[in-house]
């Protein structure tokens, strides 16, 4: 494997560890936060499991005992098997005169531990995520932010075509993303199967779990579109309330993103129907049975999938550094359309992602179209993201992006 990658996410932990007496870190299974955590706080912190079903055991029947068997400061791995020990945690923290980061709660269920862990250590604790590897996490870079985030200019890089889409269909989990000597598809196929086993189940009574995979498999084919969960149903035999309560699911374990349409009205937003996307693309790709960049890049779903990798790593890229990202879509009824729009303090952030490799300044009118619309607010420089080699001008304040640079 090819060694660890720093975490964009390292700097926010070490910072609140110092400001707040806990820390919450959720995400979705093998992201990487157990190994993220023991490389931070190795020289500080013990460190407990509560995967092991006896030591799980004790933290739900003695929690006092529990607590004094592993004092402060602690990380407590896979937290939701035993969240009710969050109150005692807080009986703690509560006696300990203030001292900060005396305890790191992680686990793969975002619902699960994060009802528990705010009602009992509201006021005390930092929510943080962990989802795959970013762009620029993979390649070396944790401490650069996204291209609109910096007046500094980045130096052009040369990037492949062929080596970008062999990364699109390895994803970005670190176990797959790092070991060239990784048989990804078996790995997804594995990681599916224990998602399913243990997360799925934990979350939701599921009993026809080959139509729970159909449902997978239906919405991965849909990644990138509006989401229209009544043909699914249909396709696959269930009822609209029953993939109402799968979606919920994903959402609820960090599989899926939902790119909710822009609108300055909030109610409006909430009414119409969002674009799903998955998190990870190379499960997405897993999914729809794609496995050599030949089918991925010829196929009939490679926009869907460049466009999935773009928002899924803007999206990470947000979080890793410990914000809230603002995201959304923009379509009018005439037909015009941006694929990202992300909300700044300073003003709106359009995005266009295109498959095609060579930028030309058609691929802007999206962008031009919704800044002749947007007058009630500040629109900044708009960005078209593709998979080319080299980025340049398209006029009207746009500029092309290699995903490689982002």
């Amino acid at each position: 494997m090819d060694g660890y990658r720093t975490r964009t996410l390292e700097t926010t932990l070490r910072s609140v560890a110092e400001t707040f007496r806990a820390i919450e870190l959720t995400g979705p299974r093998q992201s990487g936060k157990t190994t993220l955590l023991r490389h931070v706080f190795a020289d500080s912190h013990a460190y407990v499991s509560l995967d092991d079903p006896l030591t799980a055991e004790e933290a739900r029947n003695d929690p006092k005992g529990f607590l004094a068997r592993y004092p402060a400061p602690l990380i407590v791995d896979e937290f939701q098997k035993a969240p009710d020990l969050a109150h005692y945690i807080k009986i703690r923290i509560d006696e300990s005169g203030g001292s900060k980061g005396l305890y790191i709660l992680t686990g793969s269920e975002n619902l699960t531990i994060s009802h528990t862990v705010s009602e009992s250590l509201a006021g005390r604790v930092a929510v943080l995520r962990l989802l795959p590897l970013t762009v620029r996490e993979l390649r070396g870079e944790p401490d650069s932010v996204l291209p609109w985030e910096s007046d500094v200019a980045r130096e052009p890089r040369p990037a492949s075509v062929v080596a970008m889409w062999e990364q699109l269909l390895r994803g970005y989990y670190p176990e797959a993303a790092l070991d060239p000597l990784m048989d990804a598809a078996r790995w997804y196929e594995s990681y599916l199967e224990t998602y399913i086993q243990r997360d799925v189940r934990a979350l939701r009574s599921i009993g026809d779990l080959s139509a729970f995979t159909a449902f997978l498999v239906s919405l991965a084919a849909r990644s990138a579109t509006v989401l229209d969960l009544s043909a699914i149903a249909r396709d696959i035999g269930i009822s609209v309330n029953t993939a109402k309560a799968w979606l919920s699911v994903l959402e609820t374990t960090y599989q899926v993103i939902l790119l909710p349409p822009y609108s300055n009205n909030l109610g409006t937003r909430m009414v119409k129907r969002p674009r799903v996307y998955f998190t990870d693309v190379g499960l997405l790709c897993h999914l729809v049975g794609l496995s050599s960049v030949e089918h991925a890049l010829r196929g009939p779903m490679a926009g869907q999938i460049i466009e999935t990798a773009v928002v899924a790593d803007i999206w990470k890229s947000y979080h890793h550094a410990g914000a809230t990202p603002r995201m959304f879509f923009w379509r009018t009824s005439h037909g015009a359309e941006v694929d990202i729009v992300i909300e700044t303090p300073s003003g709106l952030v359009p995005v266009e992602v295109k498959a095609a490799s060579t930028a030309n300044r058609r691929m802007a009118e999206g962008i031009a179209h919704f800044r002749r619309r947007m007058t009630a607010q500040p629109v900044r420089s708009g960005w078209v993201v593709h998979p080319g080699e080299s980025g340049a001008s398209l006029g009207d304040d746009t500029v092309s992006l290699p995903y490689a640079q982002l």
